[in-house]
């Protein structure tokens, strides 16, 4: 007999999209050769774009939602897993094409899956989700380019959100002296307890027409807001500056112009987590193993049941949440 499996399912409607907790049968999963029992998920920028229909996320109809997963392996056909296995998923298509990680069973590529091992624990795993991940993979950028504590400042934007605020975490426990980029000021002893020493209103990059160069200011930078802010940050970077660019969202465009990069040495480096390289993937996670303080990943995590993931989407695109949100999908 199949097994019945609650999910958050995203369909296609005249009006644009529905969204809502629904039960299905394990019979209706995507192919795949592991089959999970999914404890923990998470909510994500792209979570809540998909949630929302604000961007054209969801490819293929109808979808359960939800970009991650940590769970336990209930079946395998992958030579790598067996039952009982620890695993975590990040992209790969999840909620994309592929039934994603809003519901209590997963099936899908063993080929596209992180063995946990004992580093964290599936919640743990899930606190950290995609954004803590991206913000991992932006630091080894930073790293593989040079930029080192001593050469000065690296400025984080979207600092109150779920990359912002792991990004901050990790590159305080490394030496570097972080700026902190928020529109919230209430957020500042937040900011600060993450590891931040200074904290800076994003109106000074976001609200007038970016500059072709302004005033040198930053070693380097991790940017999760795009558009005017990106070009701003761009306009303020030192010679040789390093600039990890992972997110969008103030927009997808960027008004710059070519002067700081042929003035100034700057490298803008783009950060891709969904289609990332195994070996990647498991260099980000045993670096966030050895260099994120668990303490300050469980300061910045609550945690919400499946049924208010709908609701939750819409605060976190209205700027209503900070860090990260962890998605108990058994409850």
């Amino acid at each position: 007999m199949s097994e019945k499996l609650r999910a958050i399912l995203i369909s296609k409607t005249d009006q644009g999209q529905s969204v809502e907790l629904v039960t299905m049968s394990e019979d209706e999963l995507m192919e795949g050769d592991v089959t999970i029992d999914v404890e923990y998920s998470t909510l994500n920028y792209k979570d809540g774009l998909a949630l929302t229909g604000r961007s054209p996320i969801v490819r293929k109809w109808p979808m359960i939602g939800g970009i991650d997963l940590a769970g336990t392996v209930v079946k395998s056909e992958h030579p790598d897993y067996r039952p009982g296995d620890k695993v975590v998923l990040n992209g790969w298509g999840l909620s994309e094409t592929h039934y994603g990680g809003y519901a209590t069973r997963a099936r899908v590529k063993g080929d596209w899956l992180v063995p946990l091992g004992d580093s964290f624990t599936t919640r743990q795993a899930m606190a950290i989700g995609t954004a803590g991940y991206t913000a991992m993979l932006c630091v080894l950028a930073l790293e593989e380019h040079g930029v080192a504590p001593d050469q000065g400042d690296v400025l984080v934007t979207g600092a109150s959100g779920g990359v912002g605020s792991v990004a901050i975490a990790l590159l305080a426990k490394l030496g570097y002296r972080v700026v902190a980029s928020t529109g919230r000021p209430n957020e500042a002893q937040y900011l600060t307890g993450l590891g931040a020493a200074q904290i800076v209103d994003r109106k000074e990059f976001s609200e007038a027409q970016p500059r072709p160069l302004d005033k040198a200011r930053w070693a380097a930078a991790v940017d999760c807001v795009g558009s005017r802010t990106l070009a701003t940050v761009l306009s303020q970077m030192r010679y040789g500056g390093v600039v990890a660019a992972c997110g969008l969202a103030q927009g997808a465009d960027l008004p710059t112009t070519v002067m700081p990069f042929i003035l100034r040495g700057v490298t803008l480096v783009g950060i891709d987590s969904v289609q990332a390289p195994m070996e990647r993937r498991r260099l980000a996670w045993q670096r966030l193993a050895r260099d994120l303080d668990i303490s300050k990943l469980d300061a910045m995590t609550s945690v919400i049941p499946l049924a208010d993931v709908p609701a939750a989407g819409a605060d976190l695109l209205a700027g209503k949440l900070r860090g990260r949100v962890v998605v108990d999908v058994r409850a």
